[in-house]
C-alpha cells in the first residue's frame, strides 16, 4: 500500500472526512494519513483501540512514536493517559493495550536505527515555557533528524513555523487556518522540503502537535 507516500507534495487529512479501516486485532481500528507498505509499514495513523482491546507482544524494529489523544492506552510500561508522548526507539517491544478505550496518534518506522532513546512525557503533568507571545511550547524531542514539540496558541495568535526540512502539524485541539485550509480537531497536515507555514489560529485558539527537519531523511525522497 502507499498513501500519501509523495513526500515532495502537500499533505492532507481531515479527521472527518476519513474512515475508519479495521486492524488485524479485534476491537482495533485505524485511520490512515500517510503508508508505505503492508501490516508491517513506515506509517502514521490515528488507531482506536475499543474498551478491553490489545495487540499482540510484538517489537518495534523501526521504532514507535505515539501521542494519546483520548482514554489511557497502557503497556508494560504502565498507563499513559490523554496528552502523554512516548517514543520508543528500535528494538523495543511491547504488548499494548487499553482496558478502557484509547485512541492515538502513532509513527512507525520512522526513526534511526540507531536510537535507543526512550520519552515517556505528560503533557498534562509538566511545564510548558512560554516561547513567543501568545505561544506555549512543549519539547518533546529534539536530535540531529528532527524535532518535535507541543504548542498552544492563544486565539487568533499568527506564527510562521520553519518548514525547511519538511513539516507535519496534527490539531489536538481548537483550530488553524493557513489561508489555504483549515484545520480542526483531529485533522493532519504534512508539508514537503523547503515549505514555509503561516497560520492564525482559531476563535477558540489551538493546541497543535508539530514535527519538523525530518523529512530531509526519508529515503527516495525527490530531490
Amino acid at each position: 500500500m502507499r498513501l500519501n507516500a509523495d513526500f515532495s507534495q502537500r499533505a492532507l487529512v481531515r479527521f472527518d472526512e476519513n474512515d475508519w479501516v479495521p486492524s488485524p486485532m479485534p476491537g482495533v481500528r485505524r485511520r490512515m494519513l500517510d503508508r508505505i507498505g503492508e501490516e508491517v509499514a513506515r506509517a502514521t495513523s490515528i488507531v482506536r483501540f475499543d474498551p478491553g482491546s490489545a495487540f499482540s507482544p510484538h517489537t518495534h524494529d523501526g521504532g514507535e512514536e505515539y501521542l494519546v489523544l483520548d482514554g489511557t492506552f497502557q503497556d508494560e510500561d504502565g498507563d499513559f493517559p490523554t496528552g502523554c508522548y512516548v517514543r520508543n526507539p528500535p528494538t523495543s517491544s511491547h504488548t499494548p493495550a487499553a482496558k478502557d478505550g484509547a485512541t492515538i496518534l502513532v509513527k512507525l518506522h520512522q526513526f534511526d536505527p540507531d536510537d535507543r532513546t526512550q520519552v515517556q512525557i505528560d503533557s498534562r503533568a509538566t511545564t510548558w515555557s512560554r516561547t513567543e507571545p501568545g505561544i506555549e511550547t512543549l519539547h518533546l524531542h529534539s536530535d540531529d533528524r528532527e524535532t518535535v514539540v507541543m504548542e498552544r496558541w492563544e486565539p487568533e495568535t499568527a506564527r510562521t513555523l520553519d518548514a525547511s526540512g519538511g513539516l507535519e502539524v496534527f490539531v489536538i485541539a481548537g483550530a488553524l487556518s493557513d489561508g489555504a485550509d483549515i484545520l480542526k480537531c483531529w485533522d493532519w497536515l504534512r508539508l514537503p522540503v523547503g515549505s514555509e507555514f503561516r497560520a492564525t489560529a482559531g476563535p477558540d485558539g489551538a493546541q497543535i502537535w508539530i514535527k519538523s527537519g525530518h523529512l530531509r531523511n526519508v529515503i527516495g525522497r525527490p530531490a
